[in-house]
């Protein structure tokens, strides 16, 4: 949750990062994933320290703004629920619950759908940090995912699972006992030049 403007600045710089972007106003003003991760970095930021009337009414604006862009985009994702280092890989429908919390590092696909619990508290999903949320996964419930996983596409998810694996199927299961990041340093280890 960002509390002040060196946390803002934090998110940004890894969101831009994870998103591979650089930091220039052609890419605000044309890189419409870009632009929606920081309007929706700059109302977490505002919501979260907005103290005077007029604080209070730029975060309503502000919310507007990022619900304006999530529709064009096709996006339903509220303020506070990712770390820093978000990636959204394209632009498509993600439909997520406001009560998750979702780590730092975190690269999700088109077509997911992270939601409560059916319950009356409606508990919803805990993400660890560095995961990679394939296309089409299903993830609810009172859940809780370790760090380093990786979801694969259209993977059903309703049951917790530990760190450094990849799940999927459906009901979700371990298919590997290695997460996204050694999946990405073996990948880099194999290409030759």
């Amino acid at each position: 949750m960002i509390k002040s403007k060196h946390e803002y600045l934090h998110y940004l710089t890894q969101d831009r990062k994870a998103l591979n972007v650089e930091p220039s106003l052609k890419n605000l003003l044309t890189h419409d994933i870009w632009r929606f991760q920081v309007a929706l970095r700059k109302l977490e930021f505002r919501k979260n320290t907005a103290k005077t009337l007029f604080g209070k009414a730029y975060a309503m604006w502000l919310q507007l703004k990022v619900r304006r862009l999530g529709r064009k985009l096709g996006f339903s994702i509220p303020a506070n629920v990712f770390g820093p280092g978000l990636s959204i890989a394209h632009a498509g429908t993600i439909v997520v619950n406001g009560k998750c919390k979702v780590g730092a590092n975190c690269r999700i696909h088109v077509c997911v759908n992270i939601g409560g619990s059916l319950s009356k508290k409606g508990a919803a999903p805990h993400i660890g940090d560095d995961c990679y949320i394939g296309p089409g996964a299903k993830i609810y419930g009172d859940i809780k995912i370790g760090d380093n996983v990786a979801i694969g596409a259209n993977a059903v998810v309703n049951k917790s699972f530990d760190s450094d694996c990849t799940i999927g199927g459906i009901p979700a299961k371990v298919i590997a006992g290695k997460g996204p990041l050694e999946i990405l340093k073996n990948k880099r280890t194999e290409i030759h030049y």
